[in-house]
């Protein structure tokens, strides 16, 4: 039916708790409605392909360009991986294990064996905040700074003039053999930051280490049928590079949006595949409603220039792929509905497909679009977004 899928990850579009929130403490969470609240939000580009019909953002236009709808995460857990990976079709039954008090001192004591240095931290942390209470600690000691969150993570942030990049990521490597193939953690992320106490920087240095996904994929799938799927960000990353067959990083929103400008010249067919981490990385964790508001509006102004340039056989999905509210006095992910707009030539205006319970739907709906063999979770909605249906 479509020859050519856009799919657009807006990191932490949460439009507003799921029912068993309050069982990962994220009862009355809001993204994008609490946003809204404080700040007005323009969003023309996507409130003409019906945001405002499933985010509590304000009234939107009478009519809507595209179809539209929300998702709710089936799997346990709110984390990227775990979207991500039911949007290609895997459901998890179990949540990937957490560690709110820090890992154990025995598997730290054997890290530091492994990589021959000491560890400062092992706490749960904001990234940037850690960083500055242990970054003038870390560049006096050499010692790597080892932090979590309530995501399934093994975070390791050094300076890039203490341990040159190529050791931080060896480092990351040893630690992904240890907590990620030997306790099932979803990632180890490399966190690297720059400058001196008191104005410390990350930089485009991430790396982001996954386990394989725990199943066949879209992904698979399209790359087993000689389709073509093009990551943009950290898409590669969380599916540990698997069923990729090409992929660009990007080190801000603004640059990942330059590559899809790039692969809508030169992708003809398949899957191009985005995600715009800034919203989430910078803005959701910080807790800083007025930055994520902006970054919010700068994507939708680019959307506005993309919507001109579909082609015939185009189909452009933009998604979230769980909540962070940062009104909220956590710096965590939130377990939230994520807003599901699609649009194109094809795409029957105004379609409304209602609350999907599971992201595995998406997947579905393109792997029938595709015509690849249905994958082993999900409904497909194909038919209800095209034709001429009532």
């Amino acid at each position: 039916m479509f020859t050519r899928v856009i799919l657009i990850i807006v990191d932490s579009m949460g439009i507003g708790e799921l029912p068993d929130a309050a069982a990962y403490g994220d009862e009355g969470s809001n993204t994008l409605g609490h946003i809204a609240r404080q700040v007005p939000l323009r969003l023309p580009a996507m409130r003409s392909l019906g945001l405002g019909r499933v985010a509590s953002i304000g009234a939107g236009p009478a009519a809507v360009r595209g179809a539209y709808g929300r998702m709710a995460e089936a799997s346990p857990g709110k984390d990227s991986v775990t979207g991500h990976w039911e949007m290609m079709g895997i459901v998890l039954d179990r949540a990937f294990p957490t560690f709110p008090n820090g890992f154990d001192p025995q598997l730290i004591a054997e890290f530091e064996r492994r990589v021959g240095r000491g560890t400062i931290g092992n706490v749960v942390a904001s990234g940037t905040d850690i960083i500055d209470r242990l970054g003038p600690e870390h560049m006096r000691s050499g010692k790597p700074i080892v932090y979590t969150s309530a995501d399934s993570v093994f975070q390791i942030a050094a300076h890039e003039d203490v341990i040159p990049i190529a050791e931080q990521y060896r480092i990351c490597q040893i630690a992904f053999d240890l907590v990620a193939r030997g306790l099932g953690v979803g990632r180890v992320i490399a966190r690297p930051f720059v400058g001196m106490p008191g104005a410390f920087t990350r930089t485009a240095n991430r790396h982001d280490y996954a386990l394989d996904p725990a199943g066949e994929t879209l992904l698979d799938r399209l790359c087993a049928r000689g389709e073509r799927v093009h990551s943009i960000g950290k898409i590669k990353d969380l599916f540990a590079g698997r069923g990729i067959t090409d992929a660009v990083h990007s080190s801000s929103d603004a640059e990942g949006m330059d590559h899809l400008d790039r692969a809508l010249e030169q992708v003809d067919r398949g899957l191009i595949f985005i995600n715009l981490v800034d919203s989430d990385q910078m803005y959701g964790h910080r807790n800083d409603v007025r930055g994520y508001a902006a970054n919010l509006e700068r994507f939708d102004e680019r959307l506005g220039v993309l919507l001109g340039r579909l082609r015939d056989g185009d189909l452009l999905v933009v998604t979230g792929d769980h909540g962070n509210d940062p009104s909220t006095p956590s710096t965590d992910h939130s377990r939230e509905y994520v807003p599901l707009l699609m649009t194109g030539p094809r795409v029957r205006a105004g379609a409304d497909i209602g609350t999907r319970p599971t992201f595995a739907d998406l997947g579905q709906t393109l792997a029938a679009s595709f015509g690849v063999a249905p994958l082993a979770h999900g409904t497909s909605f194909l038919e209800e977004i095209v034709g001429d249906h009532p």
